[in-house]
């Protein structure tokens, strides 16, 4: 019903890679963000799938997306996103749409903030809501300004808290990390690392740092320099919702 295969792509912005995650019955599978350009996982999610009725990716991120264009040449099937760039062979996705094809319903969410065509996928025949990056299974998403909007970001997280809460789904299976066992629990404690972000981001200002290099070295201090473009873009995010 749901198959996750694990890209070999680990990293800090990453995790221990990307998940793709293969829903429906094999030979006509939807296969959900298939990640890099690698030849392995390509043969592990053709060899799991079996064949393919469409692709979808969650966001236009190239550790999502990079890995499509063959996939598709090779399982000769459609693939969906929102931004029409990356479609082949059909139409962008579009919000509370439900798709058919793989004989499992996966109704689409949009869920626009970590990107602006951000979409989770909910999948009630296994209680779950895939969350692409918009929520991840470790850590918290990055809101990558100017793609990433924080307003839109946390009407998402209530979009999503009230999906979960009202369609009784059980789990979050997020493009990268474990599964989210807690959902709604997890939901709820991203919102507030946000709020406390903000306020950090608040105080750092009203203490005179007034660009955001300056705010990254009051508020993540200490922070590992590979992740400090990251953390810019979050505090370019915050100052843009803040302003």
């Amino acid at each position: 019903m749901i198959t996750h295969l694990l890209a070999p792509n680990p990293g800090p912005m990453t995790l221990s890679g990307t998940n793709t995650w293969l829903v429906g019955e094999p030979g006509r599978v939807v296969i959900v963000d298939p990640g890099p350009d690698d030849e392995d996982h390509r043969r592990a999610i053709v060899d799991a799938a079996g064949g393919a009725s469409m692709i979808i990716a969650t966001h236009r991120h190239h550790d999502h997306t990079d890995g499509i264009a063959a996939l598709a040449e090779i399982l000769r099937c459609p693939v969906r996103t929102v931004d029409p760039s990356f479609c082949r062979d059909a139409d962008p996705l579009a919000d509370g749409e439900v798709i058919n094809s793989s004989g499992v319903e996966v109704r689409v969410v949009a869920t626009p903030g970590h990107t602006d065509d951000s979409v989770c996928l909910v999948v009630h025949a296994v209680g779950a809501l895939l969350s692409g990056d918009t929520m991840l299974g470790q850590g918290t998403s990055v809101i990558a300004h100017p793609d990433g909007n924080l307003t839109d970001y946390l009407a998402s997280l209530d979009k999503i808290r009230a999906v979960l809460a009202d369609e009784h789904l059980r789990r979050i299976l997020p493009g990268h990390g474990p599964e989210i066992t807690d959902p709604i629990g997890v939901v709820e404690e991203y919102r507030r690392h946000r709020l406390t972000r903000l306020q950090q981001v608040q105080d750092a200002r009203a203490a005179g740092a007034a660009t955001a290099e300056e705010i990254v070295s009051v508020v993540y201090e200490g922070l590992d320099p590979a992740l400090v473009p990251a953390a810019l873009q979050s505090v370019r995010a915050q100052l843009a919702h803040l302003d």
